[in-house]
């Protein structure tokens, strides 16, 4: 964007228009999507348009840039992770034997038992 925007304004300046610094300041932040209205209204709030650099603004564009991506892919993988469907649960295999049954067992071992398929 900033590339692009350098040649549009060095275009205009072969025809004889030229801008001040506020101008340009403010159509960059005026073209920025809806999505960056938090830090246009903040640079428009704290700052002096006239006054403030393009330089400074293309540091302050690219820093928001990254940290919005960082934050937006963040997102992104939680609600993968989210989305993603439960990992699959190993069961226990139950045998039957003839010889033992439930009524052999203490009820120390019951207790023990209905503990561990609580777990």
């Amino acid at each position: 964007m900033i590339t692009r925007f350098t040649d549009i304004i060095n275009g205009l300046k072969g025809f004889d228009r030229n801008f001040t610094i506020g101008e340009l300041v403010s159509k960059i932040l005026m073209s920025l999507f809806k999505d960056w209205n938090s830090l246009r209204m903040s640079i428009e709030n704290t700052k002096d348009v006239n006054t403030y650099l393009l330089e400074e603004l293309y540091r302050t564009l690219m820093t928001y840039e990254l940290n919005n991506t960082e934050t937006k892919e963040k997102t992104r993988k939680n609600k993968q992770e989210i989305n993603e469907s439960p990992k699959r649960q190993i069961a226990l295999k139950s045998t039957n034997d003839k010889g033992s049954s439930n009524m052999n067992m203490s009820d120390e071992e019951l207790d023990d038992l209905v503990l561990l398929i609580k777990k």
